[in-house]
């Protein structure tokens, strides 16, 4: 767990395949460039036989389906003992891939999430996950746009 900087999350890319349909695409997060923000997640180690095996998974999962580019940044775990940033593999989605959304209402993202489902769950699920995470692991980070739209959705429920 830790964060990384210059980027905010948002809910702009489209799912047509874990969190959607083609009929019905979900929302899923992505990256933004914001050089005065702070986006706090998880890190993942591989090793070893992994790294290639792991690479190969990511690509097609995010960047030939998904449509996002790969971008190395550097990460700052929230253990006390982590003296520097470790360099990190990003994906992110950009308005030239066919599935990205790009901005809109919290409402109208969370309407939209309520109605997708895909094979890896209910869009629901997806947004209410991430919340939860942010809330038990990173209770000192501010995400907005992420609270707003569980706001929005739970208001619509």
């Amino acid at each position: 767990v830790g964060f990384i900087r210059g980027y905010s999350r948002r809910f702009w890319q489209g799912d047509t395949f874990h969190r959607g349909s083609e009929k019905m695409p979900g929302r899923v997060v992505t990256l933004l460039e914001d050089c005065g923000a702070c986006t706090w997640g998880v890190a993942y180690e591989v090793r070893g036989e992994q790294v290639a095996a792991s690479l190969q998974y990511l690509n097609v999962r995010e960047a030939v389906l998904g449509g996002y580019d790969t971008k190395f940044v550097e990460f700052y775990p929230q253990e006390k003992d982590a003296e520097e940033p470790i360099l990190a593999l990003v994906y992110i989605a950009t308005p030239q891939n066919p599935s990205y959304l790009g901005p809109a209402s919290e409402e109208e993202i969370a309407a939209q999430i309520i109605v997708s489902s895909g094979c890896a769950g209910h869009n629901i699920e997806y947004l209410l996950r991430l919340a939860d995470f942010m809330r038990y692991f990173c209770p000192q980070a501010e995400d907005k746009h992420l609270f707003s739209i569980e706001e929005a959705l739970t208001s619509i429920l």
